[in-house]
């Protein structure tokens, strides 16, 4: 009798797994549940411990009641679309996990929640800095993406997708770390190379010029780290990592490893504090770096016809993606598509696209953001025509 209820589990699972997933079937209203739910219990988390899981830089800008309000609109949204998926679909687990979530936010406080806690400096966990950039960019790209696809059978949860959300996840939720690992190494290693004159006139420069020259001098720095990242094999196992999705989106970008992380913007910061910018046309540019990394990696068919010389866009950037073995290696800037032209390595063939994506070869790389972050540290003999997602 056990043996029987076992096996009309499983196939009670199998029928379920091999359910649609488009539109009008409960999947997405269930994922879209459990999504908005999890937001919905990390925003209040932050409230409970603001001291623990906030950045400072943003608590003093936050407008708390409109923060409340959109909270309340997350709950409620999630909840809704939990009853949906429960009435679509015969698996029930999402929409009852988004409406379990909603539960406990309520519990918790939900958007009445009181802010608890002394405030403090850190250390800290940047989880509403994730929070924030996730209800962004997931509202501003995953539209954009819907009405412009350049491939448009391409999902909105395409394979990997909870993958690169984990990335997304740790690099926003370790962003103090990250920033000490940034930041750190150019203050310690080249305090001596600082000019105060040099400092002091560069940072008498009009906004726009200032924000110009870190342009410039961040992408041409990352130009060559990026191409070292290919050339080392060592550096390689880390940045294979990041070119292993074999599906481009604003998601995809996210899927870095944290040494190639760390190593890229960390060198990339040196000539930026050895000039001295001020502090306001540095942040205009964490924040331009931040959506046009985003942007590049999209999932949009626009090709911007003369505006594709002079800044990077996502044909541009897909191309450096492309898994065609006479195409690699092309494309390395962020910003300035200028400067593989320069270098020899630019390739952007007009209305042309890459038709597949990931690492030249055939061998598999580790599933998932733990496997991936520990695998470039084995004994494993790793080179670029070997790794694949």
């Amino acid at each position: 009798m056990s043996t029987l209820a076992i096996n009309k589990s499983q196939k009670q699972e199998m029928i379920d797994s091999e359910q649609p997933k488009n539109f009008g079937q409960g999947w997405i209203s269930g994922t879209l549940s459990v999504t908005l739910g999890a937001i919905g219990v990390g925003a209040v988390l932050c409230f409970h411990f603001p001291w623990l899981l906030t950045m400072p830089e943003l608590r003093e800008v936050y407008p708390v009641p409109y923060i409340r309000a959109l909270l309340h609109l997350i709950l409620v949204s999630s909840f809704v679309l939990g009853m949906v998926s429960i009435m679509l679909r015969r698996s029930k687990a999402a929409g009852l996990t988004g409406m379990a979530l909603t539960l406990l936010a309520a519990l918790m406080g939900g958007s009445r929640v009181p802010i608890d806690g002394e405030m403090t400096n850190g250390p800290f966990l940047g989880l509403d800095w994730f929070l924030l950039n996730l209800i962004v960019f997931s509202a501003l790209f995953i539209p954009l993406e819907q009405l412009f696809a350049k491939r448009t059978e391409q999902p909105i949860f395409r394979p990997s997708w909870r993958t690169d959300l984990t990335y997304f996840f740790f690099s926003a939720v370790l962003v103090q770390l990250t920033t000490i690992l940034t930041l750190k190494p150019a203050m310690i290693l080249f305090q001596w190379a600082v000019n105060a004159e040099i400092q002091t006139w560069v940072a008498s420069l009009p906004f726009v010029v200032q924000f110009l020259a870190i342009l410039l001098a961040a992408d041409l720095t990352q130009y060559w780290v990026h191409r070292l990242f290919h050339a080392v094999p060592i550096l390689w196992r880390f940045h294979a990592v990041h070119h292993s999705a074999e599906s481009m989106d604003w998601l995809a970008g996210s899927r870095l490893h944290l040494v190639d992380v760390a190593v890229t913007r960390g060198i990339s910061y040196i000539p930026i504090y050895l000039l001295g910018f001020a502090e306001a046309p540095i942040f205009a540019y964490i924040v331009f770096v931040s959506i046009q990394a985003t942007f590049i990696h999209s999932n949009l068919r626009f090709e911007f016809g003369p505006l594709r010389w002079l800044t990077a866009t996502p044909q541009f950037h897909h191309w450096h993606h492309c898994a065609d073995p006479g195409l690699v290696d092309k494309n390395f800037a962020v910003h300035l598509p200028l400067l593989d032209r320069l270098f020899g390595t630019y390739y952007l063939p007009k209305g042309v696209w890459p038709t597949s994506y990931g690492v030249i070869g055939g061998a598999e790389t580790a599933v998932g953001y733990f496997g991936q972050s520990i695998q470039p540290f084995l004994p494993i003999k790793v080179d670029k025509t070997s790794m694949i997602e």
